[in-house]
């Protein structure tokens, strides 16, 4: 189990901890001992904003661990986000009980209204807390691994690769568009009202909910740094830049491929988890492929392979998306196709690439004058 503590030896590890506990610190502090009116208030809204955005940064970190790690271009990742969503709503909606608009103690509200006189097989078991965070993990781990399994053992790689994954998610947004499958259809699973008998609703829960998204994403960080460090991580790294000569040598290729996307789906899964009872909505619109393409140039905008890269371009994004819409709603998709014209062009390794060459800069000009000063 060494290899889950080397990220701790890592200083860009540390870094990151660091400033992600600061910021869960500085905010809560901010919003609880700070009086409502001060300009350093941090409000409820703005509360439930930032964890929105950590639990798009937990997103982007898998998206990272397959792209920039392994070389695989998933634009599916939207698929495994919605399923943990999914799963967590299911339970949601649960608990919601005999309070609903019907009163039916048993069936959900839409059922209701849909005329189904019993609950599908597939909603068995969501009453219970343990069940439904376990399906979290497993819904989308399972589907990776079927995926996965028949994808990489038939050797579909590059841009065939990335159009099944897109397929693969729209597919699934049209079986969840219809009333048939029992999640809600277009609407899909809303007015949530408790979770683990803590009131959504309530500022304090909205704050909980922030401070766990926020620890999600550090465990996330570490455990992906921890793969990326180890002798699996090598394999992958190889596997990227030279998969046929990877295979020479003697290495079964796609079991480590498959692992690496198993394990990044059920990252996926837990950060769509950790938004549904945030945003108070899951609906097939998560799995637009559209959705799975901006996960990308996030990790594109922050910088492939190196993880805090992604969550620096989760960031970014989703804040400018926050401020286009809220003046210019019609003009954001086109400021993000723009966005990655300007990535590609002149960012080709993202805002990490552009922080890591300026360290280098300094280190070798504070090494040249500190040879001059030597010499003299």
């Amino acid at each position: 189990m060494q290899w889950l503590g080397r990220p701790f030896t890592e200083r860009s590890t540390l870094i990151f901890l660091g400033v992600l506990f600061s910021a869960l610190v500085l905010v809560t502090v901010l919003h609880v001992a700070v009086p409502q009116g001060h300009p350093l208030y941090v409000s409820a809204y703005t509360v439930n904003l930032l964890g929105k955005y950590l639990a798009y940064a937990l997103l982007a970190v898998a998206v990272d661990l397959v792209w920039g790690y392994l070389g695989i271009l998933s634009l599916g990742h939207g698929a495994f986000f919605a399923l943990g969503g999914y799963a967590m709503g299911m339970y949601l909606m649960r608990q919601i009980g005999d309070r609903g608009v019907y009163g039916h103690p048993v069936l959900p509200d839409f059922m209701v209204f849909l005329n189904w006189d019993s609950l599908p097989w597939y909603w068995q078991g969501f009453d219970m807390a343990w069940f439904a965070f376990l399906m979290v993990l497993l819904a989308p781990g399972l589907l990776a691994l079927v995926f996965g399994f028949l994808a990489f053992r038939s050797r579909v790689t590059g841009v065939y690769l990335s159009i099944i994954t897109q397929a693969l998610t729209f597919a699934l947004m049209l079986a969840f568009f219809r009333n048939e499958m029992g999640f809600g259809g277009n609407t899909g699973l809303t007015d949530f009202r408790d979770m683990l008998g803590f009131d959504l609703r309530s500022s304090d829960t909205r704050l909980g909910l922030f401070i766990a998204t926020g620890v999600a994403l550090a465990l996330g960080y570490v455990l992906c740094r921890a793969i990326v460090t180890s002798k699996l991580g090598r394999v992958c790294v190889a596997t990227r830049d030279a998969e046929a000569r990877t295979r020479f040598l003697g290495y079964r290729v796609e079991r480590f491929q498959l692992f690496v996307f198993v394990v990044s789906a059920m990252l996926a899964g837990l950060a769509g988890a950790l938004y549904v009872p945030q945003v108070g909505i899951i609906n097939p619109s998560e799995f637009a492929p559209l959705f799975s393409i901006e996960i990308v140039l996030w990790v594109a905008l922050g910088g492939r392979a190196t993880l805090y890269g992604a969550v620096i371009g989760a960031l970014l994004v989703n804040y400018a998306k926050t401020v286009f819409t809220g003046v210019m709603p019609d003009a954001w998709l086109f400021a993000l196709g723009g966005l990655f014209v300007l990535v590609t062009v002149f960012l080709p390794k993202g805002v990490a690439g552009v922080l890591a060459y300026r360290i280098r800069r300094r280190r070798r000009d504070g090494d040249l004058s500190g040879g001059k000063e030597a010499m003299a």
